[in-house]
């Protein structure tokens, strides 16, 4: 397939451009190279066959046009979003405008490009989205694809939005779409503003490590290279109009997985005292949810996806990497927000 990738420099957009790129497919990768992106993330694919970068905005309704005519995709894989909670307090339009201005410009590229080829019933137009949209759960219970949506946060009230209208394209205009909500991600090329990167490297450096409130909000971990995996998978096999969540089955408490990476930091980079007596407790973020638990039930049954790294082994391979990758995150250091304490503005 020849795949159009949106913020494919970014995160998890990489991982999905990496992975495709290794399997035979061919990649376009469209991305406005904001602060969270890196060229770095796909250095290892830009020279291959098949492989092509634009730089576009989302919001640019004109380029993407272009980008629709000049190479021609069977699919998009739509990543290119604001993602950071702690940024959409304290900037929300932001996230209005990429994630819900950008999306509705992207769908109408498409659509017209879709109509214009005569609606050929083999293109597909994939929304990755977040299970942040269902809200927050207690102590039990998990998110199914039939769970009513109830976003919380700026950020995740503007990727429900983007759901809601890739929906919308889809029983108005017949655009062939397929749905992913994930849990949290983590693994290599991490922008560091995120917990397990910021865990990481601030132990490294040996600055106090921060844990909101008393770092007992749980998370479903899920490693990126697993989410790469389930979102091709989802693309090529996932049905017309159906949602899929993707989790790790890998859930734990803030302070326990900061325990963990300290724990592996303290085998494989030992230090004079263990890396946990820098943890600090900090003032919580507003809004907090407390609990994101998937039920991935859905994607295991009907398409036989299961992710294949558990916490302990994806932390591992995590830390690994950037304590292997120095140059790579030395080379943020200096962006916008990274090492600065954001979302207090609640």
């Amino acid at each position: 397939m020849k795949i159009l990738v949106t913020g494919g420099a970014g995160f998890i957009g990489s991982a999905v451009v990496r992975l495709a790129m290794e399997r035979g497919h061919e990649v376009v990768n469209l991305d406005a190279l904001t602060y969270a992106a890196c060229l770095d993330n796909v250095a290892s694919v830009a020279d291959m066959p098949g492989y092509a970068f634009v730089q576009a905005d989302i919001c640019d309704a004109a380029a993407l046009e272009t980008v629709f005519k000049d190479h021609q995709p069977d699919a998009v894989m739509h990543l290119a979003a604001e993602s950071h909670v702690d940024r959409s307090i304290d900037g929300p339009g932001a996230f209005i405008e990429t994630n819900v201005m950008g999306t509705y410009t992207l769908l109408q590229a498409a659509r017209s490009y879709w109509e214009g080829r005569g609606k050929p019933d083999t293109f597909r137009f994939h929304h990755i989205s977040t299970d942040e949209v269902f809200g927050s759960l207690g102590d039990t219970g998990m998110f199914t694809e039939e769970t009513p949506y109830d976003p919380r946060s700026p950020y995740s009230a503007s990727k429900a939005s983007s759901d809601h209208l890739v929906r919308a394209w889809a029983e108005t205009y017949g655009l062939p779409v397929v749905l992913t909500n994930c849990s949290n991600n983590y693994g290599p090329y991490h922008f560091p503003e995120k917990l397990v990167p910021v865990v990481i490297l601030n132990a490294l450096a040996g600055k106090s490590i921060p844990v909101y409130g008393e770092g007992l909000n749980v998370r479903d971990w899920l490693y990126v290279e697993d989410h790469a995996d389930a979102l091709l998978l989802a693309l090529q096999k996932g049905e017309v109009g159906r949602s899929y969540n993707i989790g790790g089955e890998n859930e734990a408490r803030n302070i326990d997985l900061v325990a963990t990476i300290c724990a592996t930091l303290d085998r494989l980079r030992p230090a004079d005292q263990p890396y946990a007596d820098l943890i600090s407790y900090v003032t919580d973020r507003p809004g907090h949810d407390l609990r994101y638990a998937i039920d991935p039930a859905r994607i295991r049954t009907e398409l036989g996806w299961r992710p294949s790294v558990t916490l302990e082994e994806g932390i591992e391979k995590t830390v690994k990497w950037y304590l292997d990758n120095e140059d790579w995150w030395r080379a943020l250091q200096n962006r916008d927000g990274v090492g600065t304490r954001l979302g207090t503005k609640g």
